[in-house]
């Protein structure tokens, strides 16, 4: 697990995309996300993807585990 995390869960969308801009706009390169929605899932996705980060994605029952990288 990454020093830096952010936990989503809980938020409607656009707010997980925003927490997760936030921490490539501070220069973060490796940070765990934690998700619970399907929209979350691809808006985040779409965002790293287009940022030239790489995502390690763990499924859970309810939860999405996203380790990403530069």
């Amino acid at each position: 697990m990454s020093e830096h995390q952010i936990d989503t869960r809980g938020l409607s969308c656009p707010q997980p995309v925003v927490l997760v801009m936030r921490a490539i706009q501070a220069g973060q390169q490796a940070f765990d996300v934690l998700l619970d929605s399907e929209t979350a899932v691809d808006n985040v996705t779409r965002l790293l993807e287009s940022k030239g980060y790489r995502i390690e994605r763990t499924d859970s029952d309810e939860d999405v585990f996203f380790k990403v990288r530069r």
